[in-house]
């Protein structure tokens, strides 16, 4: 079970929202650009600080302003794939993908293992040696999930993980991510502009402008009341 209430004064408007999620539920952030989706992940995700508010996940406390509760992100448990990738250009991209279960401790047989199995996943076992300057926008946006994945998470924010990538790979990597969060069973908060991902990957959906949910629902029943301003076609970047 997922709780967020959060409160936050933004240069332009104040973002507010009250928000819940069932066990294993995937929820869709849309909204127009600058409606403060990508600061509620921050939020989430600890890059952030509410003035005022309450985080769950799973029954853990997160961030509670009333009780003085506010975990540092690498305490929190969350994957984070961030719409600009925030990979280390001058690491391989196994390293990055490692990067997380470094940080932990693991036997290096684990970490080993675990990276090879998420690169295979997005597809990018052979370039495992590749320096993460020098990839495409769409292969650093799969090392990005690769390491967010790699961690096991009890909580996946994606910010548009599939904008960097051309229609048909963009298509089997929906797909591929829809089977692998059921079948982790991985609670899930993606931001997107497509509503065919949206419904695809949505169990729920809400739509924010200026900081505020004004729509909430199930993807698929939303589509007609959604403001244009949400709905976009995904980008063709080779990668």
């Amino acid at each position: 079970m997922l709780r967020i209430r959060a409160k936050k004064q933004l240069r332009d408007f104040v973002l507010e929202v009250d928000i819940s999620a069932g066990e294993r539920e995937t929820l869709v952030l849309m909204g127009s650009n600058g409606s403060g989706k990508t600061t509620l992940l921050d939020l989430i995700a600890g890059t952030a600080t509410p003035d005022d508010g309450l985080i769950q996940v799973d029954g853990r406390t997160l961030y509670d302003s009333d009780e003085g509760v506010n975990l540092p992100p690498e305490q929190r448990d969350i994957g984070y794939v961030y719409q600009h990738y925030a990979l280390f250009p001058h690491l391989t991209v196994y390293d990055n993908v490692a990067f997380g279960l470094r940080t932990r401790r693991m036997p290096g047989e684990d970490i080993d293992r675990r990276v090879m199995d998420e690169l295979e996943f997005v597809g990018l076992r052979e370039l495992r040696n590749a320096r993460a300057s020098k990839l495409s926008g769409g292969q650093k946006q799969k090392v990005a999930l690769a390491r967010a994945l790699a961690i096991k998470p009890s909580l996946l924010l994606l910010d548009e993980p599939l904008s960097a990538l051309d229609i048909q790979t963009s298509a089997r990597v929906r797909d591929c991510l829809r089977e692998r969060i059921k079948k982790d069973g991985i609670p899930c908060i993606v931001v997107l502009h497509n509503p065919l991902d949206a419904v695809t990957l949505g169990d729920r959906a809400c739509v924010l402008d200026l900081g505020q949910v004004v729509l909430t629902g199930k993807p698929g029943d939303l589509i007609m009341d959604w403001p244009a301003g949400c709905l976009t076609q995904p980008r063709e970047i080779q990668g």
